[in-house]
């Protein structure tokens, strides 16, 4: 009998027809890998969903009403959603840090406004319009701000006029914690905003925010559920480094759930360039739009740039992210951009760039990691492009999903046995003209090149010491991607 059923009997007398189904080989190609991301981010108490319990969101409007609106995490998914509505998307809610405190900020207005008009508030990028009508002192003023804040819902800070100073608003950040300090406040992002005649104003940068979540509760709460992709507020050095422990051995071959976190930041070029110089990390991605300032707070930033990266690297892991629009987020004021030298500085730091089309769109430049130096010290650009980690996580998935779909229950001999041509039996020449198969499948997709390379290099053999194992060294030449086109123009008068 040399067919190898799986569950049809060998010992049968009853008369009949016994079928089986076998879909070990239903099916075909190398396969789409599955993609599911996470967000993770601050709840409010008025949020319906515990914290620290992963759920699956489908839209802002969910997130709103489990996380609290205005919260950070609300905040995330509505730039998330703005970029991408395809992937799979869950969340982790925290709730603020013991002993957190809630970043602050104000302004103040000096008047009487000389003229009517409108003024243009923007707060974390939200714009916020206030009417003003000419002889308004002031208090009218501060007032009229407060009303127009009150009515904008979801914005991430409540507002109150100063109970000692009628002509200051005083901001507070809905979350307690330092992503409290990224709210950026400022008048007028467009030539058209004009502030009316008459009236002044003086702001105070939301500051004073500090405390952050435990991330040792958030993984122990993930446990060892696979997210391709994480949307990374914080970038503090203590949850970047709980982050990059946690994320390095999500990647080990124990556990084979590897993930790519994304973060952003903004500061000056010299202090990014600090920041990036301390970190070194294959496994996050932390992106600059272009600027030493933003008006989208850098947890949003990072939601939009996860969101962009993990769409796009669904569909193919090896294309580059260049050019790719964020459309939620601003871009920074021309006088705050990065120069083409000082983001090329930025990438030797590890940090991912960010640029501005003609149309003021933020676009991606190059995204890479913090990745620099290996483990002894040496300049290292093996894990320098997302794509890289990208790349490799779908080689992985595509050949451990082929094997254990078309050889789950086999048995192992040498070359060169005679056995039935049914039996469930590899040998190493079957196992290597599989993974010959599955290269030039990867190969059409634009994944790996190299065909003569790949066959020379790869060795499939029996472990000397276990029988039952199977070690095989995969040698694939990863497709690279096109970045730079240096042109000399020689020319002749």
């Amino acid at each position: 009998m040399p067919i190898s059923f799986n569950n049809v009997a060998i010992n049968l007398r009853t008369p009949g027809v016994f079928t089986e189904y076998d879909s070990s080989r239903a099916t075909q190609g190398a396969g789409v890998q599955p993609y599911k991301a996470l967000l993770i981010g601050q709840k409010l108490a008025a949020g319906t969903q515990p914290e620290l319990t992963p759920i699956r969101i489908t839209s802002a409007a969910q997130a709103k009403n489990l996380f609290g609106e205005g919260s950070i995490l609300h905040r995330q998914a509505v730039a998330w959603f703005a970029e991408n509505q395809s992937t799979e998307l869950w969340a982790i809610a925290t709730d603020d840090a013991s002993g957190s405190a809630a970043a602050s900020g104000d302004i103040t207005f000096t008047g009487p406004a000389t003229a009517s008009g409108t003024l243009s508030l923007y707060i974390g990028g939200t714009r916020i319009q206030a009417g003003v009508t000419s002889g308004d002192t002031a208090a009218e003023i501060a007032t009229a701000v407060v009303a127009a804040i009150g009515a904008v819902s979801n914005l991430p800070v409540t507002a109150a006029v100063d109970g000692g100073d009628d002509t200051q608003v005083n901001l507070t950040a809905r979350n307690k914690g330092l992503l409290g300090n990224d709210i950026d406040v400022r008048f007028n992002y467009f030539d058209s905003e004009l502030t009316p005649a008459g009236v002044g104003f003086t702001i105070t940068a939301m500051t004073g925010g500090s405390g952050v979540p435990d991330f040792a509760e958030i993984f122990a709460a993930l446990g060892d559920e696979h997210y391709n992709a994480i949307a990374m507020p914080y970038t503090d050095s203590a949850s970047l480094s709980a982050v990059e422990t946690e994320l390095e051995d999500r990647s080990d071959p124990s556990r084979q759930i590897e993930t790519l976190a994304y973060a952003a930041k903004t500061d000056s070029q010299s202090n990014l360039g600090t920041f990036g110089d301390a970190e070194n990390s294959p496994y996050i991605s932390c992106f600059n739009p272009a600027g030493s300032e933003s008006m989208t707070p850098d947890f949003e930033t990072g939601a939009s740039y996860a969101a962009v990266a993990a769409f796009h690297l669904q569909i193919d892991p090896a294309r580059p992210l260049q050019t790719l629009r964020l459309t939620h987020v601003k871009a920074p004021a021309v006088e705050n951009r990065f120069t083409q030298q000082e983001n090329n500085l930025l990438l030797f730091d590890g940090i991912a760039t960010g640029q501005v089309d003609a149309s003021g769109n933020v676009l991606i430049q190059r995204a890479i990691t913090f990745y620099k130096e290996n483990s002894l010290g040496a300049d290292d650009t093996a894990y320098l492009d997302v794509n890289t980690l990208a790349t490799l996580s779908y080689i992985r998935w595509s050949v451990r999903n082929r094997l254990l779909l078309k050889y789950p229950r086999h048995k192992l001999a040498n070359d060169g046995t005679k056995f039935g041509v049914g039996q469930a039996i590899v040998t190493p020449k079957i196992m290597k003209a599989e993974l010959v198969s599955l290269f030039t499948q990867w190969e059409a997709r634009g994944i790996v090149e190299g065909s003569d390379q790949f066959i020379s290099d790869l060795i499939v053999e029996r472990n000397a010491d276990d029988r039952n194992r199977l070690d095989i060294l995969l040698p694939p030449d990863l497709v690279n991607q096109l970045r730079i086109m240096a042109i000399q123009i020689q020319f002749r008068v």
